[in-house]
């Protein structure tokens, strides 16, 4: 096994690490009558209906495992997912949809969840299943406006620059499902959601837009985003009309911390980044290396984190007192402001962008991936680089600094290889780099 093969192997076994079997199985247990979510006791015979709502490309595969807890019954349900995530479901209708961006089977599908939330009672219990892509995937748009437009918004948020609170932050101010307001729906029935954390520092309020949490964000908020990344001029006026009324005061708010509505909810975090590192940490041990998580928390752009990975990289190369060789393990999600025209995500271009920043350095292999399995516009999960990659691209005529201008780093690696390929995951918790030294 060569050092890219062993950079994958490690990735993969952070990825394994979150998978809904392992997550979701470990929380539910049925014993006489007594359901245990976690540390949570609901006494089945004084529960009236238990339904299953849910979001994410991990969704479809958390309401499995959530079925298939022996004595577990299930009134009805509805979970969207990503195209490729379905799995059927016993109890839980299951609809696949669109992501990054939302389709017109977001929207219906919203719709019919938001019906489920609305038929429940007091002694009920709702069961809410939320991962990584909640937010495109649980889409609705506000009143005397269209699908479209909200479709549009979305495009111009995920390639203009902001960060995933600010994306929320707009999303959750034009939707009537997003940012607490599944559990006004939910309300006054008993909820616990659970959620596999694909966000920096697992802000319950950001992942998959926060449905069933306080929402600490305003419609100021949102509109300060509007104007920061100058959309203003972009999105539809019906859209931005929306939130000047709400900044003036003539839309409610979404429900903030202390609101009734979170009286009877409970919010646990299934698995995160950190689940995932600790598992990919424990396979680089395994094959040999000297293994250090610096962190869990990677933000920021491609240039600022290889400048970052350089000097981590130095300081564990020259330091002899540090048993060689190392495996450096980061997790989280860096932002790219795509101007090119190419194909690829922020793995792939990350990747070609330490190998033109990093390259110099003899002896180091660079893996950037997503957990789950689909980088950008691609079907690949990223890319593993090491310090031959720009060397040998050229030697054949592959020119790196021409592909990372366009933003066309999908297309550089499908021509000098390196791609790491796995299908869809079932899960997402960030992304994750490795560098073995």
């Amino acid at each position: 096994m060569n050092n890219s093969e062993k950079a994958e192997h490690i990735f993969l076994a952070g990825v394994k690490g979150v998978l809904p079997g392992k997550l979701i199985g470990d929380l539910f247990s049925v014993r006489g009558s007594i359901l245990k979510i976690d540390y949570l006791s609901f006494d089945l015979e004084k529960t009236g209906n238990i339904f299953v709502l849910g979001a994410g490309k991990a969704g479809a595969a958390m309401g499995h495992y959530v079925e298939k807890t022996p004595g577990m019954r299930i009134t009805e349900g509805h979970i969207i997912t990503k195209y490729g995530h379905y799995c059927k479901l016993d109890h839980i209708k299951v609809t696949e949809a669109g992501h990054p961006v939302p389709d017109q089977n977001s929207f219906r599908a919203t719709e019919e969840i938001l019906q489920i939330a609305d038929k429940a009672s007091d002694n009920d219990l709702v069961i809410c299943l939320l991962s990584g892509g909640g937010s495109s995937l649980l889409a609705d748009c506000p009143e005397n406006t269209t699908p479209e437009e909200i479709i549009r918004l979305n495009e111009l948020l995920v390639n203009c620059g902001a960060d995933i609170t600010e994306m929320n932050s707009v999303r959750k101010h034009l939707s009537k499902v997003k940012g607490g307001q599944l559990a006004k729906r939910i309300w006054p029935a008993s909820s616990v959601t659970l959620l596999i954390s694909d966000v920096t520092g697992n802000k319950t309020d950001t992942i998959a837009s926060g449905p069933t949490v306080p929402d600490n964000s305003t419609f100021s908020d949102a509109l300060h985003v509007v104007d920061k990344y100058n959309l203003a001029g972009k999105i539809s006026p019906g859209l931005l009309n929306h939130l000047h009324e709400g900044v003036r005061g003539d839309r409610p708010e979404t429900p903030k911390p202390g609101d009734a509505v979170f009286e009877k909810a409970v919010t646990l975090i299934a698995g995160d980044i950190k689940t995932a590192l600790q598992s990919s940490k424990s396979e680089a041990e395994n094959l040999g290396y000297n293994t250090f998580i610096l962190t869990d928390e990677l933000f920021g752009d491609p240039e600022g984190a290889c400048s970052w990975f350089r000097e981590m990289i130095f300081r564990y190369k020259d330091d002899n007192s540090i048993q060689k060789p190392v495996c450096l393990l980061f997790g989280g999600e860096l932002t790219v402001n795509v101007t090119g025209k190419g194909k690829g995500g922020r793995n792939q271009h990350l990747a070609l962008t330490a190998a033109l920043r990093l390259g110099d350095i003899p002896g180091i292999t660079f893996l950037s991936a997503g957990t789950d399995g689909n980088d950008g516009n691609t079907n690949m999960a990223g890319a593993v680089i090491d310090s031959d990659t720009v060397h040998d691209a050229q030697s054949k005529y592959i020119y790196p600094e021409k592909y990372l201008t366009n933003f066309d780093s999908f297309n550089f690696f499908k021509s000098a290889g390196g791609h790491i390929y796995t299908g869809p995951t079932m899960t997402n918790v960030m992304d994750i780099v490795v560098i073995l030294i």
